[in-house]
């Protein structure tokens, strides 16, 4: 019999969730239902307490509760829970979640939904669903359903909305996963400018057995690469679009955050690194660019994408912050060098060619680079360079696995 926790704050939501929880075992599950209020005492009588949620995570919630801070309540569960259910799924005690909300809600359940790996079934009904949910879905694949009627009580609507959202967990909960003919997994990065080069080296990977999950490095892409190379889930990445790193260097609108590259290294993945799309900053409509920038070169991709180009200062901070990142692998690494083109843009006769910024930083990846580095005289997309990636890709992979 599978088991769904029901997650929520019982002291004002305890009727809905304990309808939720009903429906639920309808269907033939069990349900552990688990409170994460901090206001007044639950209405209902859960499986696991607020105070068991926050012991989870080495929290004494009374002292809190004590004094009154909802605020600061409400900042000590969204620790606490996700630490309690990351540790009930991976022990094999939960095998879907679900919860109701409004705004705080929302924000506490889905924090802790985030906790769990991807494929595991969660499901948020929250009155904010039909709005902008990127910062509660962050990268997970959380299914969002809109509450339609305020989560206060139960009415004609609310019983119909959380009838069907219990059937929804249940189902995929029940749902088989085909995993028999599963193939090792190999993370690959992509951009515009780099899709012939990845469709060249997921040929080579594919004849060599493995199945490429490619990633639009748009930022919410590079996020999504790290968090599943993070799972374990990962057998080599091909991280030939290292181009957010610009962003977060310089400012762009794609960035993906201080922490991308670093999911390979700390789980000693092995991987293959090139510096592609680094010669670009991605920013919106023309007119968006901030002013600090004018005089620079611009490229505009289409009216909603203007790309300025990295300069060799720049160019060189980005060398040193690539190779130190490779540096801190446990697993074999190498980094790739196309030298006569990091992108389709910046190859020779192209708007966004600068020997001098190239050479910044190839410069600095030589200069602080610990890990091989291999370079050919292709543009990033050409099918040498591309093979020689993936060929590269699958020896590192071979002396992980002989280690």
């Amino acid at each position: 019999m599978s088991i769904i926790a029901v997650i929520g704050t019982l002291d004002s939501k305890g009727l809905e969730h304990d309808f939720v929880a009903a429906e639920i075992r309808k269907r033939g599950h069990d349900v552990l239902l688990i409170d994460l209020g901090t206001g007044d005492a639950p209405s209902t009588k859960p499986d696991i307490t607020r105070y068991e949620v926050a012991a989870a995570a080495g929290l004494d919630l009374q002292p809190l509760l004590d004094r009154h801070d909802r605020g600061e309540c409400v900042v000590a569960m969204s620790q606490a829970a996700p630490v309690l259910l990351e540790k009930l799924a991976r022990e094999g005690r939960i095998d879907g979640v679900i919860s109701l909300g409004g705004g705080g809600g929302t924000a506490l359940a889905t924090a802790a939904m985030r906790a769990l790996p991807i494929g595991f079934p969660k499901l948020m009904v929250s009155t904010l669903a039909s709005g902008n949910t990127a910062h509660y879905l962050g990268t997970k694949d959380i299914a969002m359903m809109p509450a339609i009627v305020d989560v206060a009580g139960l009415n004609r609507i609310s019983r119909m909305v959380f009838t069907r959202a219990a059937a929804a967990i249940c189902g995929m909960v029940e749902a088989e996963i085909e995993t028999a003919e599963s193939k090792p997994i190999i993370a690959a990065s992509m951009f515009g400018n780099t899709t012939e080069c990845i469709n060249h080296a997921k040929e080579v990977l594919e004849n060599a057995g493995y199945e490429v999950l490619v990633f639009h490095a748009t930022g919410a892409g590079g996020k999504a690469m790290e968090d599943l190379i993070a799972s374990g889930m990962v057998s080599g990445v091909l991280d030939v679009t290292t181009t957010e790193w610009a962003d977060e260097l310089v400012g762009g609108t794609l960035t993906a955050g201080p922490t991308r590259l670093d999911a390979a290294a700390k789980a000693g993945i092995p991987a293959v690194i090139a510096p592609g799309c680094l010669d670009m900053v991605n920013f919106g409509a023309r007119e968006t660019v901030p002013s600090a920038f004018e005089g620079r070169t611009f490229y505009i991709h289409n009216p909603q994408v203007t790309l300025m180009r990295t300069n060799a200062e720049e160019c060189a901070q980005l060398g040193k912050i690539i190779a130190e990142k490779a540096n801190a692998s446990t697993a074999p690494v190498t980094i790739l060098i196309p030298q006569k083109g990091i992108s389709v843009i910046s190859t020779e006769g192209q708007p966004f060619h600068d020997a001098a910024a190239d050479a910044a930083l190839f410069d600095a990846l030589h200069q602080h680079a610990t890990v091989p580095i291999i370079t050919l005289a292709e543009i990033i997309n050409s099918p040498v360079f591309a093979k020689a990636a993936a060929k590269q890709l699958l020896r590192n992979i071979e002396l992980a696995e002989k280690r």
